[in-house]
């Protein structure tokens, strides 16, 4: 099988632990391209944070990116927004509200900018792992039915072991309305219900005119199960959540053993020798 496009989540899988692409990684990604195979990063990530990766690898190419779990689909270089599906501003005005009754931390994206009502230790966290300024706003009800804007995703953060509960909470309340996903184990990551990386693939897909068949995905956590389940061959990392990979083709080695470029050697690069 020819593999034409590759979509690869960044943190935990692409990304080592120190948050850097390894240079094997590096170079597997930068030979498949050679070929002419697609790449697209596909992450929860914002663009603005996520950009620096994609011009890391030096492609020379104007593809898209799926971000905010898959709410936003845009090109790295002429930046034009191909695919948006944000959450309802009343939706997140409602989930803000009852965060903010529990006392939850709440991360707000708009317009790939990120808004919380304090600095705090919840924020600081966050900013130290995705190196990104934030505007402290105060209360984000008031805030988010001021400025009427459909935020791209909300992140509930917290330490107490509470987000399982969070989940059910929200899902027991909103149903199918919205999507709500664990990324990291004290991140609960709310988007519209049609904001999924495996939906944003499929898309993209039928962009390309690319059959499912004809793709690889990759990915460690539960963000990324409709992504790995929807591609022809769904790969998991060592280091995913179990559940990841059980549903998986293939589990490689983990983020931090170049897992990714083992497979684009052998099931892309081999291909062309």
């Amino acid at each position: 099988m020819k593999y034409r496009l590759i979509a690869i989540d960044l943190d935990g899988t692409f990304l080592n632990e120190d948050s850097k692409i390894s240079p094997r990684n590096k170079h597997a990604v930068r030979e498949a391209v050679k070929r002419g195979t697609i790449l697209t990063v596909a992450t929860g990530r914002m663009f603005r944070t996520s950009i620096p990766y994609v011009r890391e690898l030096e492609l020379n190419v104007d593809w898209p990116m799926i971000n905010y779990h898959g709410a936003l689909i845009k090109t790295t270089e002429s930046r034009e927004t191909l695919y948006y599906q944000p959450l309802e501003n009343s939706l997140a005005i409602s989930i803000a509200k009852y965060a903010e009754a529990e006392g939850y931390h709440v991360n707000v994206f708009i317009g790939d900018r990120l808004y919380v009502e304090a600095e705090n230790e919840f924020s600081r966290y966050y900013q130290s792992i995705a190196d990104v300024d934030l505007e402290a706003v105060g209360k984000l009800t008031p805030f988010l039915k001021q400025c009427g804007e459909d935020p791209a995703k909300l992140t509930i953060i917290n330490w107490d072991g509470r987000i399982c509960d969070i989940e059910a909470v929200l899902k027991a309340k909103y149903g199918d309305k919205i999507a709500a996903l664990q990324s990291l184990p004290h991140f609960l990551e709310i988007t519209n219900r049609l904001a999924t990386k495996g939906q944003a693939l499929r898309w993209l897909a039928r962009w390309f005119n690319i059959r499912p068949e004809e793709i690889i995905a990759f990915g460690d956590s539960y963000n990324d199960l409709d992504m790995i389940e929807y591609a022809g061959l769904g790969v998991a990392m060592a280091n995913a959540r179990p559940e990841i990979r059980r549903s998986a083709d293939l589990v490689t080695a983990s983020n931090a053993e170049d897992g990714v470029a083992r497979i684009i050697e052998d099931y892309v690069l081999l291909n062309f020798e």
